[in-house]
């Protein structure tokens, strides 16, 4: 087959299997990109994630992932609920981590693709990735044509906004490449940057991490700031409001994957009943969860902090 014919069954199959987006970029050095990422490193913007330094070389260059490697399949999967926490006072758990893990739903969608490359279209040699190696996920979706790195500095996809999980296949495989999207589509708006309640968003497309409302609840393992403490803003995991007040989610509809529907019990839970939540509980509310990675300590230290500021 030609590298055209392949990528376009690539392309079908990876809707077939549920994503919403695909595209295909040539797996190169990114150079603007690793420019950007060494000055946010120096300025010290990624706080405690050490390993945000690590394996540097590989971070803007995908082709040192996978021996040989040609290409890069980028994948979207739309996360966006309508499915909210019933109670308006409770503390606040981001879309994202309502469901089940997604980095288990991106992997086995994904490997499902690589092996119907591998099996189907033409043998070859690839990995599966989705947040979880040194890998440059918005700006190779940006190179595979998916969308614009916006100024809350996550991608956006003209369709479905920003409200989206990123996968990728690194191959050895040559194929039809997309056009990288071109400029922002943000034009002279603000909104993202002007509602971070702590600041984080210093410049467009530009976090300090260390400000972050996801970073602080979830990825850090040392006390919340106390000048950060009140303006938590009632978030107990993550943080959403720059997405939410961002134009191109405006239009974001309920994603379709039953894996990240949240249960019943979760958004029943009440102010009183995160009051006391036990480790008991926790694990039977978010076994499987993304919030499993922040731990049963740190959530209970965060909502100890959110029920101290009310």
């Amino acid at each position: 087959m030609t590298p055209s014919i392949l990528s376009q069954h690539i392309r079908t199959k990876a809707l077939e299997l549920g994503f919403d987006a695909c595209g295909i970029s040539r797996a190169k050095k990114l150079e603007s990109d690793r420019n950007k990422l060494n000055e946010w490193l120096n300025n010290g913007f990624h706080g405690t994630m050490g390993y945000m330094a690590n394996h540097f070389d590989k971070r803007v260059n995908p082709a040192e992932l996978v021996e040989g490697a040609k290409s890069v399949v980028s994948v979207l999967l739309n996360y966006h609920t309508e499915q909210k926490q019933e109670d308006p006072e409770a503390p606040v758990i981001s879309d994202y981590a309502l469901g089940k893990d997604y980095h288990h739903v991106l992997k086995g969608r994904l490997a499902k693709l690589l092996l119907f490359i591998q099996t189907e279209l033409s043998p070859c040699e690839g990995r599966v990735f989705t947040d979880s190696a040194p890998l440059l996920e918005k700006a190779l979706a940006r190179e595979a044509g998916l969308g614009w790195i916006g100024k809350h500095s996550l991608l956006i996809h003209p369709r479905l906004g920003s409200f989206i999980f990123i996968g990728e296949l690194v191959l050895n495989l040559e194929l039809e490449y997309d056009e990288p999207f071109g400029n922002s589509l943000c034009g002279s708006c603000t909104r993202c940057m002007d509602s971070c309640p702590t600041g984080a968003i210093i410049a467009p497309s530009t976090l300090d991490a260390t400000k972050c409302i996801s970073y602080l609840t979830i990825e850090t393992r040392e006390d919340i700031p106390e000048n950060l403490t009140p303006k938590l803003s009632n978030r107990l995991v993550g943080c959403d409001i720059c997405q939410q007040v961002c134009p191109w989610n405006s239009r974001a509809i309920q994603h379709q994957v039953a894996e990240f529907n949240p249960k019943s019990d979760l958004l029943r839970m009440n102010s009183d009943a995160w009051r006391t939540l036990d480790k008991p509980t926790y694990k039977r509310l978010f076994k499987g969860t993304a919030v499993e990675r922040a731990g049963y300590n740190r959530i209970k230290a965060t909502l100890d902090i959110l029920f101290r500021i009310k």
